[in-house]
């Protein structure tokens, strides 16, 4: 039998899929919209009940129903919200910053209580999965060494988009810095401690979210 060759870790992996989600890697040829969460943000029970109602719908409108229930159910603030601390929280923003103009280009992020908004371009040699896979693993080392614990810090699974076109682009963007104002954690977006709106605002750069964000929608 003909050893199976591993796979390129820095190579795009095109549409792929881990858990219930499906995922489209495309390099650093495309922008990309992920969301990341805690390991207990969201309970099993709840997922695998709306997948049993959601089951006889099409595909595509199942997930997009999905993704919805999904993000309106983590903006509740489900779980121990372990990024609403200040030192976990800056943890994070802290990694998705570091690699900037290196592995990817960071133009969008917010670090909510129990889940993470990242807009992002992989530069060449450095593929969606891969990064991922560095920043959660990082993140959850340092983070249960903070906390005192052990275990798993991360769902395993996350959901992405790629980004269509220049409009899809600042849709995604102004979701992302509006998400805590959505969920009503803050009146303004640059006023969340953790997230690209306030880090534009210290450092006087205009542009900051102004539409209304879309209730419960992932762009």
């Amino acid at each position: 039998m003909t050893p199976k060759k591993p796979r390129d870790q820095s190579s795009p992996r095109g549409w792929h899929s881990r858990g219930y989600l499906p995922h489209f890697d495309g390099g650093h040829e495309l922008p990309q919209s992920v969301t990341f969460r805690l390991a207990d943000s969201l309970p099993a029970r709840v997922i695998a009940q709306w997948l049993e109602e959601l089951r006889v719908q099409p595909t595509e409108k199942r997930e997009r129903e999905l993704r919805k229930r999904i993000q309106e159910f983590l903006d509740t603030g489900y779980g121990a919200c372990h990024l609403r601390e200040p030192r976990i929280g800056l943890l994070v923003e802290t990694a998705l910053l570091y690699f900037d103009a290196e592995r990817y280009r960071l133009h969008a992020w917010v670090v909510m209580p129990n889940h993470v908004h990242a807009l992002f371009t992989p530069l060449p040699a450095w593929s969606l999965s891969r990064i991922l896979g560095s920043w959660k693993s990082y993140t959850a080392t340092e983070a249960n060494k903070m906390l005192g614990t052990s275990g798993q810090f991360w769902q395993e699974d996350y959901f992405d988009r790629f980004i269509r076109d220049a409009e899809h682009f600042e849709v995604a963007r102004n979701y992302i810095e509006m998400n805590p104002v959505k969920a009503s954690l803050c009146r303004l977006p640059e006023d969340w401690a953790f997230g690209s709106a306030r880090h534009r605002h210290s450092l006087g750069i205009v542009g900051a979210a102004k539409m209304a964000a879309v209730p419960g929608e992932i762009p």
